[in-house]
């Protein structure tokens, strides 16, 4: 019994440990539509591998200023789970279309299908890093708008 419950024990840690591996962190080769892609995608399928994995995964590529501004992780998952964004969560599809970008700033149009199948459109902002340290000329999101009713697809 005791062999059984160590095994399990180290099943656990483990699969922690890949789990948060997984994250693609924040790197100056990832071009701006990427970092809406990766934080779309991982919102899409928010609990694989972990219980909001998405959210976390999300939080990655937040700017530091909007980290600051929607407080710690436990915060923004609150924020992503409640009214205004929930429809993020296991949303079935998602278009990204570029409205501008000066290379330090890029802004996007986002629609989605959330699970519900209502569309919902979303002005999405990323902003290049460019203070010194680990996330220089890294892009980062900055502002995500309220959502914008859009209708059904029924």
């Amino acid at each position: 019994m005791k062999r059984v419950l160590k095994l399990f024990v180290v099943i656990f840690i483990l699969n922690q440990c890949f789990a948060y591996a997984d994250f693609i962190k924040p790197d100056a080769k990832i071009k701006p539509e990427e970092v809406i892609k990766i934080q779309l995608k991982s919102l899409m399928k928010n609990d694989a591998p972990s219980k909001d994995n998405g959210i976390k995964q999300t939080w990655e590529f937040a700017h530091p200023n909007n980290q600051r501004f929607t407080g710690p992780l436990d915060n923004f998952t609150k924020m992503i789970k409640g009214d205004s964004y929930k429809m993020l969560i296991g949303h079935i599809g998602h278009e990204i279309l570029e409205i501008d970008n000066d290379n330090k700033r890029a802004l996007y149009e986002v629609i989605i299908l959330g699970p519900d199948k209502k569309y919902f459109k979303f002005r999405w902002q990323v902003e290049k890093f460019l203070e010194d340290g680990p996330l220089k000329n890294c892009w980062l999101t900055t502002v995500v708008s309220q959502p914008i009713p859009m209708g059904s697809s029924t």
